[in-house]
């Protein structure tokens, strides 16, 4: 049965929420008065649909089921998890988590503020240890990061297990220690931001100006490697003690207004508006969040091919939802075909028709093959130790069609076996449908010697047993066949 959660608030941050939770395989409940609330959260959700499974590199679980209720009640019961998501408005916030309270007691309550503290948000609260802040970055179902702030009401068991709710979904619970309004991050953008109103303000440079002094230069280094490695790196082989002796004084000198606010007039945001809109009018509000997201994607993955940053998170997160799709392949020889690994159609397989391109195809046989040799002992350890099979000659056949988010199984036969070579017959399945078919020569070959030669007795044995199951097989239906071979 699958886990439910509750999101009250269906803007831009609780839409977020939505498909970070249902993407996941959580059943989401959403609570808006908004009666605009479906359309709004479903573009959020169709554009998660796009972007998150590009980051993963193992299948997603089968979608949750999505609902729009009428009535906080509705949403809350059965939930294992509550993301309040509405307006900054304290009492609008005491009075959802009053509702929340009386009909699910116990629950673990998450609030998205950027600003209040938790003692605030749980004023007068039936249940005070159970809500905290969960303060997610938008788009919150790519971004990591989510500010778990508790109080010293907070049972510290309630907020470990928060924190693995949000790993489960792939994010990353940054606990802070200390409450303080606007907690970590929205601090530090507080005081960006008001520098930047200053520099607008004072015609020193235009929105797209310090945009661009951004994203063209510091704003990559913080990408990976946020303030304070950027600047121990800057400070040379000395670090951070040379950094500090060299820039400390800058402290005390003019540079900037941080304590001191423009007057926020109409005059002030005709400005920005007016500059933002010559900026980036030309394009909508959900282009704008296809190109971010599609930018995004390509930054995230550099980091996860590398295991850094926030890279490191999506690695993680990839790691145990392998387990659950991984763990359901076949690990002894029996007498049929072999299932050896489990695969979605990802954004990145497609190509223009919307088709699974070619080259992933070769990758699934690939992904079945090498779970293969993992099952016999031909592994990376053996690789390693200077052994491997080499494929020597592939022959495919496309026989269906595998479109965006299709599930995908391969499984092996193998055709025959000896010492020195092994003939498979890989299927490509979408549920009972065979997409694509591919026969593959394998060869074992000493790599130091650079010639072929007979694997290893361990080795051996667990090939001729899997030959052995599949002995009396029928011959599959193509198997041998040249291209344009009539039938």
């Amino acid at each position: 049965m699958a886990r439910k959660a509750a999101i009250i608030g269906g803007g831009v941050i609780g839409g977020g929420w939505a498909a970070r939770f249902l993407l996941n395989g959580w059943d989401v409940a959403v609570f808006d008065p908004d009666p605009e609330a479906p359309r709004k959260v479903g573009e959020v959700i169709a554009n998660a649909r796009q972007a998150l499974p590009a980051l993963s590199d193992v299948p997603m679980p089968a979608e949750g089921k999505l609902s729009f209720v009428s009535t906080i009640t509705e949403a809350v019961e059965g939930s294992e998890y509550i993301q309040e998501s509405v307006s900054e408005r304290l009492d609008l916030k005491h009075r959802v988590f009053a509702q929340i309270q009386q009909v699910a007691p116990g629950v673990l309550i998450g609030s998205s503020t950027s600003g209040f503290k938790p003692s605030e948000l749980q004023e007068k609260a039936p249940e005070p240890g159970m809500i905290f802040v969960a303060h997610p970055f938008n788009p919150v179902y790519l971004l990591p990061l989510a500010e778990v702030v508790p109080s010293p009401k907070n049972p510290p068991e309630a907020i470990e297990r928060a924190k693995e709710i949000l790993r489960e979904i792939g994010m990353f619970p940054l606990h802070v220690r200390k409450e303080i309004d606007a907690h970590i991050a929205d601090r530090f953008l507080e005081a960006v931001w008001r520098e930047a109103l200053w520099l607008v303000k004072d015609g020193i440079a235009t929105t797209e100006e310090i945009d661009e002094a951004i994203r063209m230069g510091f704003g990559l280094r913080w990408g990976q490697m946020g303030l304070f490695e950027t600047y121990r790196v800057a400070g040379g082989e000395a670090g951070m003690k040379h950094f500090m002796a060299q820039f400390g004084p800058c402290l005390t000198w003019p540079w900037t207004k941080l304590m001191d606010v423009p007057e926020f007039n109409d005059e002030l945001v005709d400005l920005i508006a007016g500059q933002s809109d010559a900026q980036s009018g030309h394009h909508s509000i959900r282009e704008l969040e296809r190109i971010r997201d599609s930018n995004l994607i390509g930054f995230l993955r550099a980091l996860k091919e590398r295991n850094w940053g926030a890279g490191k998170v999506l690695r993680e997160h990839d790691e145990r939802k392998a387990a659950a799709f991984f763990g359901a392949t076949d690990s002894a020889p029996k007498a049929a075909p072999l299932e050896m690994a489990h695969m979605q159609v990802l954004p990145g397989w497609i190509d223009y028709n919307g088709h699974m391109t070619e080259s992933r195809y070769y990758f699934a046989n690939s992904e079945t093959i090498d779970a293969f040799l993992r099952l016999i002992g031909a592994g990376m350890d053996y690789v390693a130790a200077g052994h491997s099979y080499y494929s020597a000659e592939t022959h495919i056949r496309h026989l269906g069609e595998a479109k965006l988010g299709d599930r995908l199984t391969g499984t092996i036969q193998i055709i025959s076996a000896d010492e020195k070579r092994f003939r498979s017959f890989v299927r490509i399945m979408k549920g009972e449908d065979c997409v694509a078919t591919i026969e593959q020569l394998c060869l074992h070959v000493d790599m130091a010697a650079g010639k072929s030669s007979p694997a290893s007795a361990e080795v051996w044995a667990k090939l001729k047993a899997v030959a052995d199951a599949h002995a009396n097989l029928p011959l599959p239906e193509g198997a041998g066949r040249a291209v344009g071979q009539r039938k």
